[in-house]
Parts: C-alpha cells; structure tokens; sequence
C-alpha cells in the first residue's frame, strides 16, 4: 500500500471510489465538516489515516496511487459537535462511505458505536468504533455481460412476483448447497425454471441494499431479514453472496449483476423495493454509522424546536431530508447506479410519500418527485409507490402520486379479502377494483396499470394465513405478539391454524383460489407474493421481518401442488387473453365492451348496486368491441368472457345473459372445482350455470370474426 495523497488539479473526482489511472479517486461530501480523513486498512486490519486537504463545494478529494479493488477504507470527520444546532461530528467514529459499492464485515452493537457519550448525549463519545462498525470496500466495475438491455415489458403485460432474495432459495433442492439463498441461487437455471413456469414477468426484490440489523436483534437471536434498515445505497447485501461466504469480499457485485443478466436472459426484468425512507442509524439515540456522522443537517430531516431530535414519518426513528440537495443527490445517484450500472428495470418505493415530504405534508410537485419526472433515466424505469407512510394526518395517499408512478392499492387488497369473507355492501367497490380502480386513476388520465393489484404483501399473512388465522401469532419474534398489524381482514375457515379437518382444508382451498382468480383477472397490474402459488406459511407470523429461518424460507418439500398448477393456469389465461389487460379504463353507459348482470341475468341497476346483502355479480367482457392496439399496430382482438362471481356462503345458480346472438360458452375456470373445465360444458343466454359458495366460475365464448 502506498501512502503518500495526491490531488490531481483540475480533475473531476466522482462521489465515491473510483479506480483509475493506477490508484483510486476517494471523493466525499460534507458541507459541515471542517477537515475529513481518509481511513486506509492493511489485511491485518492496522489503520493508516490519510487528510483529505483538498475541498471543493463540500466535496472532500483525495487520490492514493497503488490502491485497487479490495481495497478496505473509511472516513472520519471532524468538526462540530453540537446536537443543540443538529450537527454530529466526531473522528472517533469510523464512517462507511455513502457511496460504497460495497462492504465488509458486520456492526458489532455496543457503547462504541454511538456518536455521543452514553452517559451524556449532548457530548461526543471518545470510544473508538472502528473494531465495531463495518468499511467500505474499492471496487472494479468492470464486467462483461451476455445480454443487452432489454426492452421493458408494457406495464399492461407485467405479473410481479415479490420475493425475497435469500428465502427463496435457501432450502431450493435444485438449487447447489452452496448457492442457496444467494443471488448466485436466485440466478440459477432451477430458480429461474418456477418463474418461467409460473408465468410471472417480473421479480421484485425485497431489498438488497447493504442494511444492518437494529441494535435489540441480535441479543434475541434475530436479525432484519427483510433488509429495510438501510446503510449502503449503492452496495448489494453482501449477505446475500455465495462469493463473500466464500471468502471474496467485494464479490457481490459481480454476483449480483451475473444474476440481473440471467433473469434478462430469460426475459424477466428485475425490480428494486428501496429504502430511502430512513436509514440504519435509527432516532437520536441510534449508532452513528455513516450519514449521521458526516452531515447530519441534510441527510435527515430535524425537529425544528429540537434539532436533537429526528422528524420520523416511517416509524424507524429517522426520515432522510429528500428536500436537501446532498440527500437528494444521493437518492438520484443511486437510482441512476442501479439502472446504468447493474442494470435493473425498475423500483418500488419503501413508504413513498416520506420522499414527497419537502415542506411537512405530501407534495405532488415535491424536490424529488419533480426531479424523477424530468431524469431522463430514473422517469423511463418502472416506478412504484407504496403511497403511504406513518403518524400523519396525510400518510394514506393512494391514487394521489402522479401519472408517471404506479402505486399499490391497498383499497383492492382491503375490499377484495372483505368481500371473500363475505362482507356484505361491497359489490360496487368490487366491481370498481376489478375494472383497474377508475375512482382512484381516471380522473388524473392515467391508465388501468396505475393500479398494481395485491392480495398479500411480504408485510401481513401469506395467502395460505390469510385463509387459515384470525389472528397473528409473532410470539417468534420477541415482543410478546405486540408488533404487527391487527387489521388482518382474514378468516380461518373455522379452526386456527393448522388442522386435518378435510372440509376445513377444502374451504381454505377455495377461498385461496377464489382470491387468487380475482387478482389476476382484475385490471392492473397484478403482483403474486412469492410462496403464495406453494402454499407456503408463516406458521401465522403477520410481521417476520426477522425471522431468518425457516418460518420465512420457502419449503420446497411441502408444494401445494394443486395449487401452484391453478395459479400457472390463472396466469396463463390473463397472458393469453388482452381482454383482462385493457390499457383503458371501460366505464360510463357508452363502454358496450364492459356490462354487469344480476345473478338472474339481468343488468344490474342502481337499487342492485346499492344493495348490502348483495354478494354476488357477473361481469361480461366483450373481445371484440374497440379492443387495444398492439405494439405492432394490429388490433388485439380477443374471446368474449362472462365471470360468475359469488361470495354467497352456499351455492348459487346464475343465468347467462344474452350478449352476443347464438353465442356459446365454455367454462375455463371453476375455482370451486378445479378440475370442472376439463368436463367440455356448453352454455348459451338463459341457461343454468351453478356456481359454488365463495367461488368464481370464468366461462369463454370464441372470438366472432
């Protein structure tokens, strides 16, 4: 190692590190530092301190010729101590750089990584952190993929399966031991073959930025396996690498972009859930790690009266200031990195309307949602909201992002799971969620695929709990079933949990099936939770984001069989079918190609929409009548289909409506009986269709020409 520094004059250094030129650039901001040390680590872990004399615009510079990939470093700033004004200087504590492309080693929870004395918070603590806290590491860039960028998919073609990186493979047969939960796992030909089969488009990753655990954890044994504790927003989780485990550290950068080339490969885009919400550091009391350290002021956003103190609108002690330019900056980079770099197609945003929060309340024309719509890379990414966060008078904010976002709608998953445990007064709101949630999205001209459509999410039930507990059961967890939500809006079909009752078992299958028809026929864009097509549970566990171990892997020796080849059917049928993927909202007395019927086959009237016993509707989609134009141009003409929806407890006989003349039905789905299709039944306007409890039945009449 060399350890002689010298700038370059003239010479642009880019945030971060950056090998070149036979040494590394190390560049880092911070307008209130006044002086900032660059911490070189040899393999034995011995410290050399280099000053980083050389500032520009808060931008400290320094090049260290000899240094390349692998290289371990860190910072230290020095400066004001004064949380009364809101700034956290303190040498004392070793730095991850914002900027890191990747880290090493692990946080190791104590006094020591606290940026004030323990016993005193408006004074700097003098303990070292550097033996406790991880660094960042130099990375080479340079990888060879096999693919190109792909074109992305239309919005109105796309199935999202969210799954977590690890879980999903950490016990996958197929999958090389030495592989298994790791991006190397995900990218493996076993991996890779249930998505193709199931059918979905898209992979959305539970996050994979560097995170840590909070500091009570790891004293219980547990860790934050969801990864939404953020530390590194440019550094894939090293956790998740079979090459760090290895013994590669750095390695997971080119794991990680190895796996982005094979899901492209096999024509499935890859999509981010990111954190930039709030970071690992926590509220005031939290451990200086990185942001708080170098910039305390414009990275977070401060209590006015007390800037001690953390504005926390997520609910994990801190919320990033993305009206700041530094923190603003960092977020923008970083989107760019992952697109240009790694080469992801799209985000979902973590408790989006935190980053929407300039001035206090939610803000359509905010810093950064401004900034995103004139990016000329980020705006062209798939973008997906969680439209709401915590604690505010506005924190829900479904349909209230602009048109460039798509958002999830926790309006359809709250009314589609109300209304197949049979709640009564909900037929309107149904009907409006099936059809893309026009209520929500058409009156800003946004499209049907503003909706992304959810029954579970990795936060709440499984779907297999969803039909199988009243009531979460997070005793595993360690807070006394405390922590999450009680507003499950499940049933257990009877009995809690698991049972051998055959008819118990039986309904919860139909319930499984009747919510999984509804959310992959309805207008949107549909997203599956990974494991829900398994059958796969969380023993009840309604908030596992700690759980590492086999409450959250997904079981592959006990498949639901039946059921994962009911939703590749589902799938199918919604990919074969451009009719249940309308790009336009079909509402309004002229939209010929969308007409509701009572069970008797009459229209539905304003007395039978407003009804609160009724529970049961069928929805008559013309193929034919002004369809969607191709991307070719063509005309997507398609079959006609009637579906026979009935949340009644007992069965339910429907009469075919009269649409087309001399038109014939044939029944393709039948979630009270799987198996019914395979049965060749005719049906044509007035007769007799039976449709079972809490069940949907999808009958196909062929195109006319």
């Amino acid at each position: 190692m060399s350890t002689p520094w010298a700038a370059r004059p003239g010479m642009w250094f880019p945030l971060g590190a950056t090998v070149r030129d036979g040494g590394t650039n190390f560049a880092v901001a911070s307008g209130v530092a006044d002086g900032m040390l660059l911490c070189l680590f040899d393999d034995q872990g011995a410290e050399i301190r280099i000053p980083m004399p050389d500032r520009d615009g808060g931008v400290w510079h320094a090049f260290v010729p000899g240094v390349g990939a692998g290289q371990a470093y860190g910072y230290r700033a020095t400066g004001p101590y004064d949380p009364g004004r809101g700034v956290r200087c303190n040498p004392a504590k070793l730095l991850l750089d914002p900027y890191t492309r990747a880290t090493t080693g692990e946080v190791r929870f104590g006094p020591e990584v606290l940026g004030h004395a323990p016993d005193d918070p408006d004074k700097p603590s003098a303990l070292d952190s550097a033996a406790h806290v991880p660094r960042s590491l130099v990375v080479d860039p340079a990888y060879e993929w096999t693919t190109e960028p792909v074109p992305q998919r239309r919005y109105a073609d796309t199935v999202i399966y969210e799954v977590h990186v690890k879980g999903f493979t950490a016990a996958h047969p197929g999958v090389p031991a030495e592989l298994r939960g790791t991006y190397a796992g995900l990218g493996h030909e076993a991996a890779i073959a249930h998505l193709l089969h199931l059918g979905v488009t898209a992979v959305e990753l539970l996050p994979v930025h560097q995170s840590v655990p909070e500091a009570f954890l790891p004293d219980r044994g547990l860790t934050n396996y969801w990864g939404y504790n953020t530390i590194g927003y440019f550094a894939p989780h090293a956790g998740y690498s079979a090459a760090v485990r290895a013994g590669h550290p750095g390695g997971q950068v080119a794991e990680f972009k190895a796996m982005v080339d094979a899901l492209h490969a096999a024509g499935l885009e890859v999509l981010l859930d990111v954190v930039f919400n709030h970071t690992a550091e926590g509220d005031h009391t939290g451990p200086t790690l990185c942001h708080r350290g170098l910039d305390n002021e414009a990275y977070y956003r401060l209590q006015p009266d007390d800037p001690r103190r953390y504005v926390d609108t997520t609910g994990c002690g801190n919320s990033i200031d993305a009206g700041d330019p530094l923190a603003l900056q960092l977020i923008m980079d970083s989107l760019r990195y992952w697109l240009t770099e790694m080469r992801v197609d799209g985000f979902r945003f973590d408790l989006a309307p935190t980053l929407a929060r300039q001035y206090g309340s939610f803000d359509r024309v905010s810093a950064f949602l401004d900034l995103v719509s004139q990016d000329p890379v980020v705006s062209r990414a798939k973008l997906v909201a969680e439209p709401w966060d915590v604690g505010q008078a506005d924190s829900y904010d479904v349909g209230r992002f602009p048109p460039l976002w798509r958002e999830w709608n926790g309006r359809y998953r709250d009314t589609m799971r109300d209304f197949w445990r049979s709640h009564g007064g909900l037929l309107g709101d149904v009907a409006t969620r099936l059809t893309g949630s026009a209520d929500l999205y058409g009156g800003a001209g946004q499209r049907p695929t503003a909706s992304v459509n959810m029954i579970t999410a990795h936060d709440g039930f499984t779907l297999a709990d969803l039909v199988s507990y009243d009531s979460k059961h997070n005793e595993a967890n360690g807070e006394a079933n405390r922590d999450g939500t009680d507003d499950n809006r499940s049933w257990n079909c009877g009995v809690e949990g698991p049972t051998t009752d055959s008819e118990v078992l039986a309904l919860r299958g139909r319930q499984s099936r009747a919510l999984l028809t509804t959310l992959l026929l309805s207008f949107g864009i549909p997203m599956i939770v990974g494991g829900d097509e398994l059958g796969r549970t969380q023993q009840g566990n309604n908030n596992a984001y700690c759980q590492d171990n086999p409450i959250t892997w997904f079981d592959w020796s006990a498949v639901d069989e039946d059921l994962l080849a009911f939703t590749r059917r589902l799938v199918a049928l919604r990919q074969s079918h451009p009719v249940f993927r309308r790009r336009r909202f079909l509402v309004g007395a002229e939209a010929a190609e969308l007409l509701w019927f009572t069970p008797a086959g009459t229209p539905m009237s304003a007395a039978d929409w407003q009804n609160p016993d009724a529970r049961s509707v069928a929805l008559y989609l013309d193929g034919a009548d002004a369809p969607d134009v191709a991307p070719d141009g063509s005309l997507m003409i398609d079959d006609d289909f009637l579906l026979l929806v009935n949340a009644w407890w007992e069965p339910l006989d429907f009469t075919v409506p009269p649409t087309r003349p001399g038109q014939t039905w044939q029944r393709e789905i039948d979630t009270f009986d799987p198996v019914a299709n395979e049965v060749s039944v005719k049906a044509a306007a007035g007769d007799m269709v039976a449709v079972g409890p809490r069940s949907v039945v999808v009958l196909r009449a062929t195109a006319t020409p």
